[in-house]
């Protein structure tokens, strides 16, 4: 009889989990250039994000899809058009988890 694997139980803080998810969110170049493109502009429409990237618009629909479950972007719906903006308030929190993250990292290292 073969022996059952064992699943090593793991605990994740919250932070851990939102970076994690954030990292996989902004691990395409895509996304990134639509995060400048919302961030210079303040917010836009999808039509607008498809003229300026060099993909179709089902793609640009997609990574949309991944930056907002990330919750890096918020959007709403008139109609036939979506608008997009960045969402300040999970930025605030990315740039202190990541700056906290990195610091101790630098620290266990002694490269500070």
């Amino acid at each position: 009889m073969k022996a059952m694997t064992q699943t090593k139980p793991t605990s994740f803080t919250p932070e851990q989990q939102d970076l994690a998810n954030w990292a996989k969110a902004l691990g395409h170049p895509a996304r990134i250039a639509i995060l400048e493109i919302l961030a210079r502009r303040g917010g836009c429409i999808c039509g607008e994000l498809v003229d300026e990237l060099p993909l179709a618009q089902a793609t640009v629909s997609q990574h949309l899809k991944a930056l907002k479950t990330a919750g890096l972007i918020e959007g709403t719906i008139d109609g036939p058009r979506s608008c997009y903006s960045i969402s300040g308030s999970t930025f605030a929190r990315m740039g202190k988890y990541l700056g906290t993250w990195v610091h101790e990292q630098a620290c266990a290292c002694g490269c500070c």
